[in-house]
């Protein structure tokens, strides 16, 4: 465990000295999720503007007798793969609807949290005594690595959810499904969370919410650079800016410096300086049309086999088979 630590600092620290070394600066958000930002998290998917966890969960109850028939009807069994686990909130009404309907499977949520898989395993043993759940606290392409060497005959059901997909700009988002092809058997299945092209007010208030929890999110990162490299980052000289681009789909947040500054990170050897105005790219989280869906199915090896939408047509679950 402390192995895996190590790599994940060290990687931490060297995509740290490459994102703000580069023009323009830039920060992966798959960082955002120390413990605080775990919690913060929490937060903004509670929010009345938040959309996204609602209808998506709105789905999932609405539609989850039809997803059992796709995933193992009939009592044939299956792994239910989830990646980016989180809290679970969504992926316990399906699981309720299986355990209740005698489904035969195994739950296998995957986070680079550590912190957060505890949280959901302890809830989860909770609420299902029943259920067979197996957290695995690895890279996603890792983990299936690790799957496939031990389960050679068993369905994988993947869930990424959330639309965790709208991370990636367009050509890495066909490069990871193609990639995450490549770890699956053709009787394998994903299925994908997309938020949908909508009106531009909704998706920036979803963003960019009067409370600023979203800002917090943002700016925590910046505390948390400061916690392990010790960081002199000043949070208060830089302010939270997300835009939406109605063309292409892309919502990206920005923290922008307020003033010429340079900042030390004191373990890395490290100083950036940022010029008044200049914008580090923090995070983007794409929308997307059904054609560019059917698209990126399409280029990584996948097939649409069905879209569940909620009631107001804001997000669409996938469901793909490989090709």
């Amino acid at each position: 465990m402390e192995t895996t630590t190590t790599v994940f600092n060290d990687t931490f620290a060297s995509d740290i000295i490459e994102g703000l070394s580069s023009t323009p600066k830039f920060l992966s958000s798959k960082y955002f999720y120390d413990e605080k930002g775990d919690a913060i998290f929490q937060q903004i998917m509670e929010m009345p503007s938040y959309y996204l966890t609602r209808s998506e969960y709105q789905i999932f109850d609405t539609h989850k007798k039809a997803l059992l028939q796709l995933f193992g009807p009939d009592c044939t069994p299956f792994h239910l793969v989830e990646f980016g686990a989180g809290d679970g909130l969504k992926t316990k009404v399906l699981l309720q609807h299986f355990i209740e309907q005698k489904a035969c499977f195994r739950y296998l949520p995957i986070d680079i949290s550590e912190n957060v898989l505890s949280l959901l395993t302890h809830d989860l043993e909770m609420k299902f005594p029943t259920l067979e759940v197996e957290p695995l606290a690895n890279d996603y392409f890792e983990a299936l690595n690790i799957l496939n060497q031990r389960e050679q005959n068993e369905r994988k059901v993947i869930l990424f959810l959330g639309s965790n997909i709208g991370n990636f700009e367009h050509e890495q988002a066909i490069g990871f499904l193609q990639k995450m092809r490549q770890h699956l058997n053709p009787n394998d299945l994903l299925l994908i969370g997309f938020d949908l092209k909508k009106d531009p007010a909704v998706i920036l208030e979803a963003y960019n919410d009067k409370e600023g929890i979203t800002r917090s999110f943002n700016l925590n990162l910046l505390d948390r650079m400061n916690k392990e490299f010790g960081g002199n980052f000043d949070t208060t000289k830089f302010r939270h800016n997300p835009t939406y681009n109605p063309l292409t789909g892309a919502t990206k947040s920005y923290l922008v410096s307020t003033e010429d500054q340079v900042v030390t990170l004191e373990k890395l050897g490290k100083s950036f300086h940022f010029e008044a105005w200049e914008a580090i790219d923090m995070e983007i989280s794409q929308k997307y049309s059904l054609s560019t869906i059917q698209h990126l199915a399409e280029q990584a090896g996948f097939q649409v086999t069905s879209n569940f939408f909620d009631k107001n047509k804001y997000f669409v679950d996938s469901v793909w088979s490989v090709k």
